[in-house]
């Protein structure tokens, strides 16, 4: 959630709002039953690896090939139900690597429930996708390995890409080994590969540290501000990383403060977004720059030992609130 940004508007809204997403955090929503087997031969969807090293297990899903085979059911059966197909051609298939028992189900309610809309502009970015399946798991995998090397994990992951017609969809983390790329045509390169550790080191935080959160203000930020700094870290030179603003501005400041101890989500995800009086991506800039504060004072620490600290212990040995008294 988390993530230089483009001079392009479309890029910069769709990197807003990939840091969003795995912000919020509530209970699981009812899981999608799986109401007939499918003949889909898997196999043709889906590209496993391992690390060499860990032995740590990854696998990528590409759907569009499902997509293709939803789009001639919705032209040979106009007056069959479009959710049904959906569901038989599209969601079943995938539901248990993609969405099943995911933490943070609930972000993908609308993508489960509800056919999508716009054949006609979803059948251009499948074909476009379809295209760019190779290069993109050549992108996947290495974000996945170079992630796993400083944070590895003994559950394995998952990478689910899904055309998608819809603009405000984000990259997401549905839970513990388990995150879902919208592919909306926008994504470039670097901006996949980055957006791939963010969402990483979510998903390893979900599997080990989901417990422990408690759903401040404050909290949303250093959980932002962790996977800020992680993407950073697996990609230092890279130019689609999420924007940092270096200075400590006090007025800016002061619009927060007063709620960083509330557990009020709304106003959570409108410090992280920025806007009306607030920088761009304001929150998640601050959460990382209270990570760097800690590691700053703390140096040596490892991506596995900062993942899992409190925010208590991140805010007071990282003295990051001296900066602005």
């Amino acid at each position: 959630m988390k993530y230089t940004l483009k001079t392009s508007a479309t890029l910069i809204l769709f990197l807003i709002l990939l840091m969003l997403t795995s912000c919020t955090r509530t209970e699981t929503s009812e899981e999608l039953p799986h109401k007939k087997e499918q003949n889909t031969d898997y196999t043709e969807i889906m590209y496993k690896f391992e690390d060499p090293q860990t032995k740590q297990k990854f696998k990528i899903i590409q759907v569009s090939q499902l997509f293709d085979r939803y789009f001639e059911e919705v032209k040979r059966n106009p007056s069959k139900s479009a959710l049904e197909m959906y569901k038989e051609e599209v969601i079943q298939p995938v539901y248990k690597d993609c969405f099943e028992n995911g933490e943070s189900l609930y972000m993908v309610e609308e993508l489960l429930h509800s056919a999508p809309d716009n054949i006609a502009e979803l059948e251009l970015i499948n074909e476009e996708l379809e295209t760019r399946n190779l290069e993109m798991n050549e992108l996947i995998q290495e974000s996945l390995l170079k992630s796993a090397a400083l944070l590895p994990s003994q559950k394995d992951t998952a990478v689910c890409v899904f055309p998608i017609s819809r603009v405000n969809m984000p990259m997401l983390t549905v839970g513990a080994g388990k995150i879902f790329i919208p592919y909306t045509g926008y994504y470039k390169d670097d901006f996949i590969k980055v957006s791939v550790a963010h969402e990483y080191l979510h998903s390893v935080w979900e599997e080990k540290y989901l417990s422990n959160f408690s759903g401040t203000v404050l909290d949303n930020l250093i959980f932002e501000g962790k996977a800020v700094m992680f993407e950073k870290t697996v990609y230092p030179n890279n130019l689609e990383s999420t924007p940092v603003y270096l200075t400590y501005d006090k007025e800016l400041w002061s619009k927060i403060e007063p709620d960083l101890n509330k557990k009020d989500l709304n106003r959570a995800l409108e410090i992280l977004v920025g806007g009306k009086d607030l920088p761009r991506s304001y929150g998640y800039s601050e959460g990382y720059k209270m990570i760097k504060s800690y590691l700053d004072l703390n140096p040596g620490k490892t991506p596995e030992e900062w993942t899992g600290l409190s925010t208590q212990e991140i805010i007071e040995k990282g003295k990051y609130f001296e900066n602005y008294k």
